[in-house]
């Protein structure tokens, strides 16, 4: 979802309308106009929005299609007036990596009837204002746009404006006409077959079938049209485990802007014997699947030198050094390795691709949104440092770090995916666009850019399994390694510290002190364990038994600590909370608005925050140039924020937006700040 600019106010249409443009210059501009400026008492009118795409962008129809929103009103006007749905002019349909759009790619208007009370006097104003909201897209990027639209009327004889009739003339013949008939469907073994009465005279170009019903038919299948005399026959794939509905309404296109609306009942639909298929034109899925798979290698590569990954992966690198066994082990473990991590990264996509079918607003590392897990991970890692500094050894531990201390493909395999799970609270450098691009394409290409990810995370051990060359580069077996394995339990200690700060950030200082107390537990644990290991006794586990069971007390406890917890930290530094009415008002001041979204989570977010946004020189430089600064804080979790990062094609944070002065688009930041960025923006 991308980037052109538009000229706004100018296009706007004759005197008596106005029209506030709070999100400053839109992709789509809109405008207001009547049919009549002096509509008669007791009568209909009609309005319309004047619709204007900029190059490369579209609207949508009422059924957007697999992606995408309808236009939304919120009219208000005198007692009495009263405004009726849009009517909206047959689409277009636009396939863009496997997802049927319902667009509209050139100017178009949505027309609205309007009731004039009877009674009213010749000379009464009839003011009228409607807030327009309406999404505009390009193949690669999707803006939420609004603008706030006025016009007067005045009372009179109903007289049509003359400088507008030959505009509404072409409007309304561009709108669906009435089917002067009855249509019948039927769905059954995941087919549906509509048939429409359609004279065997009458001429259908390249008819297509939009269903304004939702969830009736697979946008995106092709559809095959047969002609039958009197008839027509479509058939297309029917939406997988949807029920068959009363009736279903939609547009039987027929030609370029020509359309029949269609209301068909349930019914026996004929056999059809010859049929043409339409196939709704695609942009490069190939090219864009591409970009999104080297997106998500590369950040899943860059991971790597996350302090909660690195250790694991040094000590699964030396301890294949350490081993000295054949090529074939070594490959074999690097398998192992591999398959853990994808296999976490596509169950974790796996889950999200499901959360997001089941309508709720998701988005990349959405699990640490839950303080409960932020409070398991908290307690594994601090396993993993105890174990490191040589506490204890780990086959005291059932589960993922205990099988991931065990030598060959089975131990590979688990340090995999131990990597993969503590490896996912930021989408880091290339990962982002990557991993929103795979929330819009087909499920199959969606979990193709997961396993990437996977297979980026894994590609350094993946070359010492495969590279003889880079294993004889690693310095030799010592006792240089146990002091390099206790020294890597300092970065896991530090993640375990960040992880409790989390908790306590997500849900108060009493949900951190229990994390804590739990972490102390586990310490406590383990260190008797150790202590029985180091006299080798035989049964040193049973610690493990109550310190499971007070963990599990605690976790349990979590969700009434949450209910409880206060109003969010307000952000510091005169920072703004993000919000889209606060955000508009900013842009019609024509203030420039860095705009950016954080989780504390995200460590990426956080050095963003320490190294360039709150460094003094560039607050400095932001007040001189009366910068606001608007903060959108993902830690918890916010529908409003997911639904934002989703129209830009990003799954997760951080994502960073600078709005220059004046209006005009917004510029998209890299995912790594520098203070010399900052300032030169300002």
């Amino acid at each position: 979802m991308i980037r052109p600019l538009l000229a706004l106010l100018a296009l706007l249409l004759v005197a008596p309308l106005s029209a506030e443009r709070p999100g400053g210059a839109n992709h789509i501009t809109p405008a207001l106009v009547a049919e009549s400026l002096t509509p008669a008492a007791g009568k209909p009118t009609t309005l319309a929005f004047a619709m204007h795409p900029a190059p490369e962008w579209h609207g949508y129809w009422k059924n957007p299609g697999d992606a995408g929103i309808e236009t939304l009103t919120d009219w208000k006007g005198p007692a009495g007036v009263t405004f009726g749905p849009l009517q909206y002019p047959v689409p277009q349909t636009l396939l863009i990596a496997g997802l049927m759009n319902h667009v509209y790619e050139a100017d178009y208007a949505e027309l609205v009837t309007v009731d004039v009370p009877a009674g009213l006097a010749p000379g009464t104003k009839l003011p009228i204002t409607v807030k327009l909201d309406w999404l505009a897209c390009n193949p690669s990027t999707c803006v939420p746009e609004t603008a706030n639209l006025a016009i007067t009327l005045t009372v009179g004889d109903g007289a049509p404006d003359p400088a507008h009739t030959a505009d509404f003339a072409k409007w309304r013949a561009a709108l669906p006409k009435p089917l002067g008939g009855t249509a019948h469907f039927e769905s059954a073994n995941g087919r549906f077959r509509l048939e429409v009465p359609f004279p065997a005279s009458a001429v259908a170009d390249k008819p297509y079938f939009f269903s304004a019903t939702d969830k009736v038919v697979d946008y995106a299948a092709p559809q095959t049209v047969t002609r039958d005399g009197d008839r027509l026959v479509i058939e297309t794939a029917a939406k997988a485990d949807s029920p068959a509905p009363a009736k279903v309404e939609g547009v039987l296109k027929i030609g370029e802007g020509k359309g029949l609306e269609i209301e068909a009942v349930p019914g026996k639909v004929g056999a059809a014997t010859a049929g043409v298929t339409a196939h709704p034109r695609d942009t490069d899925d190939a090219k864009t699947l591409l970009w999104a798979l080297g997106g998500a290698l590369l950040g899943g590569l860059f991971l790597n030198v996350m302090p909660c990954v690195f250790p694991i992966l040094s000590i699964k690198a030396l301890s294949l050094a350490r081993s000295g066994g054949s090529q074939a082990e070594a490959r074999t473990e690097a398998l192992a390795y591999t398959g853990g991590v994808v296999l976490v990264c596509t169950g974790l996509g796996a889950v999200l691709l499901g959360l997001k079918s089941a309508g709720m607003v998701a988005g990349w590392a959405f699990q640490l949104q839950d303080v409960r897990v932020i409070i398991a991970l908290l307690l594994l890692v601090i396993a993993i440092a105890f174990n490191l500094c040589g506490v204890f050894e780990l086959p005291a531990i059932t589960g993922g770090s205990g099988l991931a201390a065990k030598g060959g493909a089975v131990g590979a395999f688990w340090t995999g995916a131990l990597a993969a799970f503590v490896a996912t609270p930021c989408s880091g450098p290339f990962m982002g666009a990557a991993l929103g691009v795979a929330l819009l394409l087909p499920p199959w290409s969606s979990m193709a850019i997961f396993a990437g990810l996977g297979v980026g995370l894994s590609l350094p051990f993946l070359a010492l399994g495969f590279i003889p060359g880079l294993r004889s580069l690693m310095p030799k077996p010592g006792r240089w390694m146990d002091q390099f394995r206790r020294a890597l339990s300092l970065p896991m200690f530090a993640t375990a510290l960040g992880l409790a700060w989390i908790a306590g950030r997500e849900a108060g200082v009493d949900v951190m002190a229990l994390a804590v107390g739990g972490a102390m537990i586990v310490g406590l644990a383990l260190w008797r364990v150790g202590r029985r290991q180091y006299r080798e006794n035989p049964y040193p586990f049973w610690p493990l038994l109550p310190m499971a069971a007070l963990v599990a007390a605690i976790i349990l406890y979590v969700p009434q600590q949450i209910e409880a917890r206060g109003a969010p930290v307000v952000p510091t530094l005169g920072h703004e909370r993000f919000d889209d009415a606060r955000l508009a008002a900013l842009r019609a001041e024509g203030r420039p608005v860095l705009l950016y979204f954080t989780a504390d989570w995200c460590l990426t977010c956080k050095v963003n925050e320490k190294t360039s946004i709150e460094r003094t020189e560039v607050q400095t430089a932001f007040a001189a140039k009366k910068v606001a600064v608007m903060v959108g804080d993902w830690t918890n979790g916010d529908p409003a924020i997911s639904k934002f990062l989703e129209a830009h094609g990003r799954s997760g944070v951080p994502l960073y937006l600078f709005y220059p002065a004046g209006g005009g688009e917004p510029r998209e930041l890299p995912q790594i700040l520098t203070p010399g960025l900052l300032t030169g923006l300002a």
